[in-house]
Formats: C-alpha cells, sequence, structure tokens
C-alpha cells in the first residue's frame, strides 16, 4: 500500500514514526529516510536503537530552505541564518545533491525487497522544492516489491501522488502555540 500523510498540521512525521513502532512490534523490518533533516530530533536517538531492525537515514543540512517570495520579510529576518532562501527552480545546488544521493540511497533500500515498510520522511517537501522529481518518485513507486508498505510524508503532497495513494492523511492545523511566539520544544517537536 501507499501511504500519504500531507497537511499543514502537527504530526506526519510522529504518525510514521508511530506505524514504525507498531511494525517493530508486529517483527517488521522498516527502512526510513529523512529528507531535509539532520541527526538532530530526539526520537532519531531511539530509533536508532532498534537496528538492524530498523535503518534510519537523513539527507540534509541543519537549516531550513524556502523559496523567494515565500516567506515575509518579518519571517525570513526571524530565521536568520537558519533559512536559505532560493530563486523558484534554482534550489542551491549542495542541497540538491544531498537530496538526490538520499533519495538514490532510499530507491536501492525500496528494490532491495529487504523492508517491509519504508518510510519517505519530508518526500513531499522535497517534491515541492523541486529536490526530487515526480519521474524519479514515481519510478519508485511503480518497482515498489509486493509486500512493501510505502509511507510519503510531508506538506504539498502533489495531486499525482494523492491520486495514487491507497491511505490519504491529512493534518490539519486548527490551532498552535507557535502563533503564540513558542519555539520547538525538546522532546514535542525536537
Amino acid at each position: 500500500m501507499i501511504e500519504v500523510y500531507t497537511g499543514a498540521g502537527k504530526g506526519k512525521t510522529t504518525a510514521a514514526i508511530g506505524l514504525a513502532v507498531r511494525a517493530l512490534g508486529a517483527g517488521l523490518r522498516v527502512y526510513i529516510m529523512q529528507f531535509m533533516k539532520s541527526l538532530a530530533y530526539s526520537e532519531q536517538k531511539i530509533l536508532q536503537g532498534f537496528s538492524p531492525q530498523l535503518a534510519l537515514h537523513t539527507t540534509g543540512k541543519p537549516f531550513f530552505i524556502a523559496k523567494e517570495g515565500m516567506l515575509p520579510d518579518e519571517e525570513r529576518a526571524a530565521w536568520g541564518d537558519d533559512v536559505v532562501v532560493f530563486p523558484a527552480g534554482e534550489p542551491p545546488a549542495d542541497y540538491l545533491r544531498l537530496m538526490r544521493e538520499g533519495f538514490s540511497k532510499a530507491a536501492e533500500a525500496v528494490r532491495s525487497g529487504d523492508w517491509d515498510v519504508v518510510i519517505l520522511d519530508e518526500i513531499n517537501v522535497a517534491l515541492f522544492f523541486g529536490l526530487v522529481s515526480r519521474g524519479e518518485v514515481e519510478a519508485l513507486l511503480d518497482a515498489l516489491p509486493s509486500g512493501c508498505e510505502i509511507v510519503l510524508t510531508g506538506r504539498n503532497a502533489p495531486d499525482w501522488l494523492l491520486s495514487r495513494a491507497d491511505l490519504i492523511t491529512e493534518m490539519k492545523e486548527v490551532r498552535h502555540y507557535y502563533a503564540k511566539g513558542v519555539a520547538a520544544r525538546r522532546g514535542i517537536e525536537n
């Protein structure tokens, strides 16, 4: 099955990790590639302890990226050096290389048939920014071994992906304490 967790609300990665834990409890093998992330999140410490039943890889840098015009000046200033802004269609070459290498590694894992559940965390965001191509993802979905569950997370899941999905969960933000200026909290968002 192809599962997509998308939407503007909190919880997409959290839901995917919950599925990973459930799969591990059932004796399944889980592969996770986290796009646009570094090893800076609390859950990664725990997940790495499940090896070899779970493989966790990340590809990205410890900063966010945004297309020009996406962030209001005030928000862009608040991010400071933690965000790299690029012209639409021209992502930073080094970031693009990292995403392509990560996707290639994930595609190898899928095609190997060694994993029962494959989670491509934040792949929808990588697609949105043009860091991974539709063709690459569609080829991967076409090559999905039978019996392999794949989960694709991140905001802005494209319509073509949604049309292929067997399950779609959209996280909707109703209220978030970020609006009150509360930063990411260790163990909750980070």
